[in-house]
């Protein structure tokens, strides 16, 4: 038991979620409590991302990890397998 707690903690602690509070916005909307991803240098893990699913909603992410607003072509607008191109 003690030699799978020392295997599970570590990844629980890596992969371990921010709560945000709920907040009032500048015009008035009330937005409730969430969980979002810790933030790191990477977009691909995150629950908005295409390809991930939110684990408290089950949401599937929609956003293109590229940040390029056109899913078709990616970060250097290019359709070729590769680097920037479309992975999904």
């Amino acid at each position: 038991m003690l030699a799978v707690s020392a295997i599970i903690l570590p990844v629980c602690a890596a992969n371990a979620d921010d709560y945000v509070h709920g907040y009032t916005r500048s015009n008035g909307t009330y937005v409730e409590p969430y969980y979002k991803s810790s933030p790191n240098n990477s977009t691909f893990d995150n629950y908005s991302t295409k390809g991930n699913v939110n684990p408290y909603t089950g949401q599937e992410g929609t956003k293109n990890p590229y940040g390029s607003t056109n899913s078709t072509y990616g970060l250097y607008g290019s359709q070729q397998q590769g680097y920037g191109s479309k992975r999904w």
